[in-house]
């Protein structure tokens, strides 16, 4: 087997424990899926599991990186296909809110992440994936003059506490009609910062 081989192998199954580790995780929850659950619906060994992730805590960390990172790119995909900056931020907020609708993220994202990683690694994960791009849209609508100027951390931390407390209640709430309620509520909030 030449080494390139074994390498496109060895990354073949890390992709198939992250995929069924998050198929598990997303149907049943992180604590009631074990590893023998993973590993034998990847096909492979424990000892193949333990090659790429320390634990069922460190496989479940990087399919939690995978969800966030995904629902980031939809945010900003769907913030960059408007022209207007206030458009943006409202649409990559809404877009948010609507993609923690999904019971596969919920469970994921909003309902294991902080119970396995504890709130702190959470946190850095979900700051890592999605709160750059919503300080960088306020940050663009400051220098627009379109909200008052002020230090951009702290007003991108309550937006984004305000958003992942929204989108938790939404998981608990299991009310689709719910999240047009937390739409119009923070749309109110949003709009409470516009200067014109």
């Amino acid at each position: 087997m030449h080494k390139g081989s074994r390498i496109e192998q060895r990354e073949q199954t890390r992709r198939i424990l992250v995929r069924e580790g998050r198929l598990l995780f997303a149907s049943r929850g992180y604590g009631a899926v074990g590893l023998s659950q993973i590993v034998a619906a990847a096909g492979v060994t424990k000892g193949a599991l333990y090659h790429h992730f320390e634990s069922k805590a460190d496989l479940f960390r990087t399919v939690l990186e995978q969800v966030q990172g995904e629902v980031a790119e939809t945010v900003a995909a769907t913030a960059e296909a408007q022209d207007d900056p206030w458009e943006q931020l409202a649409a990559g907020c809404r877009a948010f809110l609507a993609a923690c609708t999904d019971p596969d993220i919920q469970q994921i994202m909003l309902i294991d992440g902080p119970a396995v990683l504890g709130w702190s690694e959470w946190r850095a994960l979900d700051e890592a994936a999605s709160a750059r791009h919503l300080a960088e849209a306020l940050s663009d609508l400051i220098e627009a003059g379109i909200i008052a100027r002020q230090p951009v951390a702290p007003l991108t931390h309550l937006l984004s506490g305000a958003m992942n407390e929204a989108a938790l209640w939404l998981a608990g709430s299991g009310d689709p009609g719910d999240l047009e309620d937390v739409w119009a509520a923070l749309s109110r909030i949003l709009q409470g910062l516009r200067l014109e």
